[in-house]
C-alpha cells in the first residue's frame, strides 16, 4: 500500500502566519491583496481550520516570495511533519 502524504493544517497555518510576518505584512494587507471583504479566510488559514484554494495558494506564494511547497507542512503516516519541498526533491 502506498503511504500518501497529508497536509498538516495546523502547522501549515502557523507557517502561513510566520511567512506573513517575515514578509512584513498584516492580515489586513493580505485581505486587501486578495480582495476579500473580510479577513475571515486568512484567519482560518492561519488557525489551520481551512486551507487556501489552489489558486489562492499560488497567489500567496507569490505575495510571500516563497514556493508553494514551502508553505505546506506535510506528513505521511508514522512520520514527523516535514516541508514538502524538503522531503520530495529529486
Amino acid at each position: 500500500m502506498i503511504n500518501l502524504p497529508n497536509i498538516d493544517m495546523q502547522r501549515t497555518g502557523r507557517n502561513i502566519t510566520r511567512l506573513r510576518k517575515d514578509a512584513g505584512l498584516s492580515v489586513r494587507d493580505l485581505q486587501d491583496m486578495f480582495g476579500f471583504s473580510t479577513p475571515q479566510a486568512i484567519y482560518k488559514w492561519q488557525h489551520g481550520t481551512a486551507l487556501p484554494t489552489v489558486d489562492n495558494l499560488v497567489a500567496l506564494s507569490s505575495i510571500l516570495g516563497v514556493k508553494v511547497e514551502d508553505i505546506l507542512a506535510v506528513y505521511s503516516d508514522g512520520e514527523d511533519v516535514f516541508f514538502f519541498s524538503q522531503k520530495f526533491t529529486s
